[in-house]
Formats: structure tokens, C-alpha cells, sequence
């Protein structure tokens, strides 16, 4: 299954143009089945937001405002770290906000999400039905009145004040007042075809519903690239603020004793293997690389990959090579999502292994700015409601 997603992945992200040059003779063999399966699945999408549009199926609102963090194409746009800010950003404006998410994937993200944010008044709910998740969580907690300012210093901190939507854009059951879509912008589109053939959950058309495009990872692409992705933007919704943030790398925490904190400096010099399972491992590696070891070696996995004993002894043995070549121990670093996604496989490594944490930040560029980026949000929300 890891190899065959894997060779999926690559027609993905693989331009039309250079199938012939880029890929192997099986993976040319899967391109017409790929196709077949991604025209049925334009016209179930195509389906699907008609029969919301004309009533067929309801979306159900919230009591509170909602927005919504998706993005257009799978894995790596820097939702969750989105998340957690606009989380930040409402408690800190003094709307306790709910966090509803699906868990997807053994819930990695959300003992993330939990770990960062357990001295903040923010919720958590998880579960696929988040209108059923964030009603248990308005019973058992109460809610305030978005119209009413004076709730927000009512002494009773724990009514919700708002919600945030964790992966909401293809949500459609449940209504949004702010639409934020992420993109990648060290792989933004693919090869611009439907899942499976391609990355895209949905056609390009559905950008017109965003009401704010935050391109993620800007500060690791070329200004041209940026062009680019705005260009794209542009062509379907021509009005839409633009932002640009980046995932930036706060420290590191010791596998097995997390409350141990050290400094990103403690890896320059060292021999390095960044073992990841998440969308967007190029972004990973290459922040590592900045902080100046002495050597950067990687194994990558698919989005979400559970860690499995054979997988263990791969590593190991990357490590134990790494060690002989260089006649240095080598050290593991991985993602948050990873370490909580499996802590206590990694022990068994024998290796020192070190948790990468970050945090997403709003880039100053092309006149955009943080400041600028919550008071367009303050706005929006004000005038929605």
C-alpha cells in the first residue's frame, strides 16, 4: 500500500508534459484507470454541491461564528498550524473558540492541538459529525451571543464564543461565515487533475468561495513561484486578500521527556535523518538544514503513515550506516505530528530522538502583515454576523 501510494503521489505531482520522461512503465499503466476514477469523481463533487445548492441536503449552522481552515489539494498546507493560531488569536480577543476536527489519522493533530493549547480556554471536539460534536459541547459549556459584546466579560469564561473548522472547505453540512483556503506553495497544484489522478479535492472554480487565501511555506519558494500561485488564484476569484505565512521552528523537545527543552543550535554540526509521515516532508528538511548540521539524511512516508516494527529496523539501519560512515552518533528528528502519532515506537530506535516544534506565523510581504491579516479577519467576522 506505502509503495503504491507512493507511485500515485509521483503521477500527481508529475506535469502532463513530462509523464513520458518522469515515469515508470507501471505507473503510465495506472495514468487511464487514474483518469477514469478522476472524471467519476468531478461528476460526484459536481453532484454533491448541487444538491446542497438547491436544497436537497442542508447545511446546519452553529449559534456561534464558524470558520472554516481547508485548502484545495491533500496534505501539507499548514491547516492544523492555522488552526491553532485563529484558536490563539479568538481566546486571546476573549472569544473562547470551539476547535471541531475530525481526528483523521490517529489523531495526531490533536494531541498537538491539545499539548499547545492546555493553558488557553480553547476547546477541543473530534469526531467526523462536528454539528452533532460542537452541539454536545454548547449543552455541557453554554455559548455566547455573537451580537452581544457584553458577553464576551461575562465571568462565566467557558461559554464558546466561536467555532473553528479543522479540514471545512469539502465540510459542506456545516455553514461557515469565513472561508480561509491554504495552499502549499511549495507544491501548490500538481499536475492540476482530480484525486486520484491528480491532488485536487476540487475544481479550481471552488477558490470562488474563499474569502482569504493564505499561501503556506512562502518564504521556501522563488518570488516567481509566487506569481505564479496568485496568478491562479486570481483567475477564479479576483477580490480575494492574499497572505503568505510560514511554520516556524520554535525549539526542540526530547522524545520520552517532552517537558525537556532545547535549543535549535544544539543540531548544528551534528549528522541528522529527519524521519517524516507528513504532506509536505520538503518543507521539513529544508528548515532543518538551515539550523547547520553537519549532514541532512531523510526517510520519508506517507501523510499519517503509522510506524510499524519493519519500518523501526529501516531506520535503525539508516542510522547505523549514517554512524559508520561518519564515526559519529547521528541524531533523529521528527515532526510533532509524528512523535505523538507513535511516542513509544520511536524509543525502541536506541537512537537520541528530537521533536521539531513550530508555529505558524504571517509573513510581512508585499504589504501584508499580521496585524493586517487579524483585523481583516475582525472585519469579516463583524460583518457576517
Amino acid at each position: 500500500m506505502e509503495k503504491l501510494a507512493r507511485l500515485v503521489t509521483q503521477i500527481a505531482y508529475t506535469p502532463p508534459s513530462k509523464r513520458l520522461s518522469t515515469l515508470s512503465p507501471l505507473q503510465l499503466s495506472l495514468i487511464p484507470f487514474l483518469s477514469f476514477a478522476s472524471s467519476f469523481f468531478r461528476l460526484a463533487v459536481s453532484l454533491r454541491h448541487r444538491l446542497y445548492r438547491y436544497g436537497f441536503f442542508r447545511q446546519q449552522r452553529l449559534p456561534v461564528p464558524v470558520i472554516s481552515v481547508g485548502n484545495l489539494t491533500w496534505g501539507g498546507n499548514g491547516k492544523t498550524p492555522m488552526v491553532e493560531f485563529l484558536a490563539r488569536w479568538l481566546a486571546d480577543s476573549g472569544i473562547p473558540p470551539l476547535i471541531l476536527t475530525r481526528g483523521y489519522g490517529g489523531a495526531d493533530e490533536v494531541k498537538m492541538l491539545e499539548r499547545h493549547l492546555r493553558e488557553t480556554p480553547v476547546k477541543i471536539g473530534v469526531g467526523a459529525n462536528r454539528a452533532a460534536i460542537a452541539a454536545t459541547f454548547f449543552q455541557r459549556h453554554g455559548y455566547m451571543n455573537p451580537k452581544d459584546n457584553s458577553t464576551r466579560t461575562n465571568l462565566c469564561v467557558d461559554r464558546i464564543g466561536a467555532a473553528v473548522l479543522d479540514d471545512g472547505m469539502q465540510h459542506l453540512n456545516l455553514w461557515r461565515d469565513i472561508e480561509i483556503v491554504m495552499v502549499n506553495a511549495m507544491m501548490p497544484w500538481g499536475n492540476r487533475r482530480l484525486v486520484p489522478l491528480g491532488p485536487l479535492r476540487e475544481p479550481f472554480t471552488a477558490l470562488n468561495r474563499a474569502d482569504f487565501v493564505v499561501v503556506h511555506h512562502a518564504d521556501l519558494v522563488s518570488e516567481q513561484d509566487i506569481e505564479a500561485i496568485e496568478s491562479t488564484v486570481r483567475k477564479f476569484n479576483e477580490s480575494v486578500p492574499i497572505f503568505f505565512s510560514t511554520l516556524a521552528p520554535l525549539y526542540f523537545m526530547k522524545a520520552g521527556n517532552i517537558s525537556c527543552k532545547l535549543s535549535l543550535k544544539d543540531i548544528s554540526n551534528a549528522i541528522i535523518l529527519c524521519v517524516s509521515a507528513i504532506g509536505s516532508a520538503d518543507s521539513f528538511v529544508q528548515r532543518i538544514k538551515k539550523m547547520g548540521p553537519m549532514l541532512v539524511d531523510r526517510l520519508d512516508y506517507r501523510d499519517h503513515h503509522l510506524f510499524l516494527p519493519e519500518d523501526i529496523e529501516m531506520i535503525r539501519k539508516r542510522l547505523q550506516k549514517l554512524q559508520s560512515e561518519f564515526a559519529v552518533t547521528p541524531i533523529v528528528v521528527v515532526t510533532e505530528k509524528d512523535y505523538d502519532r507513535a511516542p513509544e515506537v520511536l524509543k525502541h530506535l536506541n537512537y537520541e530522538v528530537l521533536v521539531l516544534c513550530s508555529s505558524l506565523e504571517i509573513l510581512s510581504s508585499k504589504g501584508s502583515k499580521e496585524d493586517g491579516f487579524k483585523k481583516c479577519l475582525r472585519q469579516c467576522l463583524e460583518t457576517r454576523l
